[in-house]
């Protein structure tokens, strides 16, 4: 190559990729923070789940009848990484049918997606890359999908070509111009990363393989054909190093510092309290009767919108009498903002009128308080 060209093609690089600044726009790509601890996927329990494990990478499914696994975070990542997700099947699906799915993914909140200018003619291409490993060989798919307005997909695959190895995949992603692909500028859900792993017949028949088009289900997995992850017992799949970028070019990753990290995570999911700590107070308060307690519970950033909350053997306590159990706990959006959380405690009886109370959890490691503001 000569210097003319190869100055021509550093430009090239320069005005379609973003060098400076914030690339990745993946949350948690390296899989460092999971304020939940490992989770016990259960179709029975959880019907069509939803189910988040390491922080923004949800488990989704549809229609499943037998399978069951666990979602941990592990110390098993290729050069450069430390922890990765790693899913395991503890009890296979006989089969998957037609109508049946089951993936991971990661939404991305919209108003972080407007450089993109998705919709204009200015759109811009995207660079999808991250390393993945697997018990189950073969070809799976990836789903991108925009949801505002007009819902938008488009499909490719990745082959898994050696067993429990680690394997880097690049996917660049096309532009999308037409009016349609545009992405609202608010909280909403913007972009869906999808990594199917169980793919019934109903949602691989129409072929949008790097392409974008309006959503169809039957384009939802096209070109997925592994499906075993979710068929073998102690099958497991694994994924770290996840970063999706502006450009064609993929860049090294975006390693950012672990309290950054666990930020940019609680706006969406804030686990309060010590972790795996015993009588670990939330929030502070004050008895409103006999029976309930309004408890304010400090936010680390404003969340996306205002959460929701679920508990774990939870008591209210003045610290000189006994501790009273908690039997329900919601938030009181009336009065709570993104940036405080206020909990009303109820309890059977006991609480005296006025008086301070901390909300907190039992002689129990696993009592905990989250508040959920999931896409």
């Amino acid at each position: 190559m000569t210097k003319a060209a190869e100055l021509a093609k550093m430009g090239e690089v320069l005005t379609n990729s973003q060098i400076g600044g914030r690339r990745n726009i993946v949350i948690n790509g390296a899989m460092q923070v999971a304020q939940r601890g490992s989770v016990t996927f259960d179709h029975a329990a959880t019907g069509t789940a939803n189910l988040y494990g390491l922080d923004r990478f949800q488990f989704q499914s549809a229609a499943l009848d037998q399978l069951e696994g666990t979602i941990t975070q592990v110390a098993d990542a290729p050069v450069g990484f430390t922890n990765s997700l790693k899913w395991t099947t503890t009890e296979p699906e006989s089969a998957i049918a037609a109508n049946e799915t089951f993936d991971c993914c990661q939404k991305i909140e919209a108003q972080d997606l407007q450089q993109l200018a998705f919709g204009t003619s200015s759109a811009k291409k995207l660079t999808l890359r991250f390393y993945v490993k697997s018990s189950v060989t073969g070809t799976y798919g990836i789903n991108i999908f925009k949801a505002d307005s007009t819902a938008r997909q488009l499909t490719s695959t990745y082959a898994i070509s050696s067993a429990n190895t680690w394997e880097e995949k690049t996917i660049t992603i096309p532009a999308d111009t037409d009016s349609s692909g545009t992405i609202a500028n608010d909280n909403g859900e913007g972009l869906r990363i999808t990594w199917h792993l169980g793919t019934g017949s109903d949602f691989t028949s129409a072929n949008n393989a790097l392409t974008w088009t309006d959503y169809a289900n039957a384009g939802w997995a096209f070109g997925h054909a592994q499906n075993n992850v979710a068929l073998t017992d102690n099958a497991t799949w694994q994924l770290t190093g996840v970063q999706l970028e502006v450009g064609e070019q993929a860049t090294p990753f975006e390693h950012r510092s672990f309290g950054e990290e666990l930020l940019l995570c609680q706006r969406y999911h804030y686990r309060a309290g010590k972790a795996e700590s015993a009588f670990t107070n939330f929030g502070q308060g004050w008895a409103v009767s006999a029976t309930a307690a309004s408890i304010q519970v400090p936010l680390p950033v404003e969340m996306r919108s205002e959460p929701s909350v679920s508990t774990n053997d939870v008591q209210i306590s003045d610290d000189v009498n006994a501790a009273i159990d908690c039997t329900v706990v919601n938030v009181n959006v009336a009065t709570g903002t993104r940036q405080l959380a206020v909990l009303e405690a109820s309890v059977a009886s006991g609480a005296t009128q006025y008086r301070s109370y901390a909300l907190r959890g039992s002689n129990n490691t696993a009592s905990h308080v989250s508040l959920s503001a999931e896409l």
